[in-house]
């Protein structure tokens, strides 16, 4: 009985001991991520003091004092599916043609051309 009580205390200290390593490994790296920051502005890479860069970016600040590491991100290219392959593209490399898209040119010649050879069949 004794030694059934002694394991679960020893696995309830070792599970205590891994969140605590955890939490401090996310407190440092959240501190060096803010002074990585705080260097940067220091040292005028933008010329503007850094709260003005925070308010432009919309960064806020968490209650550990280090700016949200989200502000920086951009959001996703939205993507599209090419009529003629299925293919998703990035909307910026899309071509639009009849109100279709694709994902080149050629597909879109390609449709071009298809529809044309439909429409000639059906007025004969």
């Amino acid at each position: 009985m004794r030694q059934i009580i002694l394991l679960i205390l020893l696995f309830v200290v070792g599970q205590w001991l891994v969140k605590a390593l955890r939490r401090s490994n996310a407190h440092t790296s959240s501190r060096a991520d803010g002074n990585a920051r705080d260097q940067r502005g220091a040292n005028g890479a933008h010329g503007a003091d850094q709260s003005s860069s925070n308010r432009a970016t919309g960064g806020t600040r968490g209650p550990n004092g280090a700016a949200r590491a989200s502000a920086n991100r951009q959001l996703p290219e939205p993507m599209i599916r090419c009529v003629e392959c299925g293919v998703h593209a990035p909307k910026s490399d899309s071509v639009t043609l009849g109100g279709q898209v694709f994902c080149g040119h050629e597909h879109a010649q390609r449709y071009a051309a298809r529809v044309a050879q439909a429409k000639g069949r059906e007025g004969r």
